[in-house]
């Protein structure tokens, strides 16, 4: 019988043992109860940073995290639920325009999403811009969105009872090292998704200098493990690898992205963010199990019906005014030639400092602080042309901003045309 206590897991997993799933049981309900200290879970996070886990094991895992909180149920919804997770990048604002035109195909989408941390912004950040909008949903009234043919979408906040073994776990990990592990990532990823009673979902595991994985290779490693834990826990999961070496669409930061979406919405926008749009919204209606083609249906306009409606179901007024900052500051191109690089991580963290993001939960961020960029690699530019608009409330930041694209813009010979989907995992 393996021994169950926190000693003996720790020095079972920095020893290569493989966890049993009382182990596993005992060690996250202990934590998230306050009986396995901080220092414990520490260790074997660690352990498991070195050592990694099984299939069964991160698995099983993921269960015990499910398990510490509410598991929710919308099997009785009259539409299938179906639900998307990006592991996050710079101008990821995908979700906004692909909620509703989802919602319009027939589906219900309950899309539980988070805040910003660092260079990647946060969905609900850039909903946040909208003058009333409301991240905090009773799960009441989110049936009540989603079974709302008009509506049938709901982007919001996750409830502190919803794997909170989750939310005790990741914030140890940011502080001791140890985030950097598959099984971990994807157990934290898919315990809230598989919590939040999706019936399936599609991820978009991001890969390249502006994700948080930058080769294909792990990637592809994070992907199959977390399509693996939707696949367990009977929930339809497909992945796909899309490439975040650039910036998606021309801005980056909250009340510009909600613009730039709204154009999507509208029948325009930037031909990247319309492409992954429509790549993601057919393997969602797919899962789901309708047969039509949301291209169609955002030409329509049923999708842009939909955006509004879900808008104000969440407090929201979709024609209001959004915010705009005080100060701008133009970054212009030094020669003639080809934009052949933009890098995302330089853009992102560009925009951080210009108080579009934050370094730490819970700090302020501005609304209108972001870039706008004027280029992107394969356009032609002349010395002196506008390449990116940055904007601020706070001019002090403009100094550091700068320093973060000294090396994130090349000008010179373009490059041969890369896909943006990399690759698709699936059961």
């Amino acid at each position: 019988m393996t021994a169950v206590d926190a000693v003996s897991i720790i020095t079972a997993k920095r020893d290569g043992g493989e966890l049993s799933d009382a182990q596993i049981d005992w060690v996250v309900d202990g934590f998230t109860k306050g009986a396995v200290a901080d220092e414990q879970m520490a260790a074997l996070a660690m352990a498991i940073v070195w050592r990694g886990m099984t299939r069964r094991e991160t698995t099983r895992w993921t269960n015990a995290m499910i398990a510490s909180g509410r598991r929710m149920d919308f099997t009785d919804l009259p539409r299938p639920t179906v639900d998307k997770h990006s592991t996050g990048g710079v101008g990821d604002k995908i979700t906004l325009p692909l909620a509703p035109l989802v919602a319009a195909c027939g589906a219900a989408v309950p899309q539980l999403s988070g805040r910003g941390l660092g260079h990647t912004g946060g969905t609900l950040d850039k909903l946040e811009a909208i003058p009333g909008w409301r991240a905090d949903v009773p799960v009441a009234r989110m049936r009540e969105i989603l079974a709302d043919p008009g509506i049938g979408a709901v982007v919001c906040a996750a409830g502190a009872d919803l794997a909170p073994a989750d939310k005790r776990l990741y914030a140890l990990r940011d502080v001791t090292g140890t985030v950097e592990s598959i099984p971990l990532i994807a157990s934290s990823i898919m315990s809230k998704k598989i919590a939040e009673g999706t019936a399936a979902l599609v991820l978009d595991v991001k890969v390249g200098s502006g994700a948080f994985l930058k080769t294909l290779d792990g990637a592809r490693e994070l992907a199959t493990a977390m399509v693996e834990l939707g696949t367990d826990a009977g929930v339809r999961t497909v992945a796909l690898l899309t490439a975040m070496d650039t910036p998606l669409g021309r801005t980056a930061g909250n009340a510009l992205e909600v613009a730039e979406s709204v154009e999507v919405l509208a029948g325009g926008g930037p031909a990247d963010v319309v492409e992954l749009t429509l790549t993601l919204a057919r393997e969602m209606v797919a899962q789901a199990g309708f047969d039509i083609d949301p291209a169609d249906v955002l030409a329509d306009g049923r999708a842009m019906d939909h955006w509004r409606a879900m808008v104000e179901a969440q407090g929201g007024d979709p024609d209001a005014p959004l915010p705009r900052a005080k100060h701008t500051e133009i970054v212009r191109a030094d020669e003639d030639g080809v934009l052949t690089r933009l890098d995302a991580m330089g853009v992102g963290i560009a925009a951080w400092r210009l108080g579009a993001g934050r370094a730490r939960q819970g700090d302020p961020v501005q609304f209108g602080a972001g870039i706008e960029m004027h280029a992107k690699p394969g356009d032609s530019v002349k010395s002196g042309d506008p390449l990116l608009t940055l904007h601020t409330d706070t001019p002090a930041a403009f100094p550091g901003a700068l320093a973060a694209l000294v090396d994130a813009i090349t000008i010179g010979t373009p490059p041969p045309p890369a896909p943006l989907v990399l690759d698709r995992i699936a059961p």
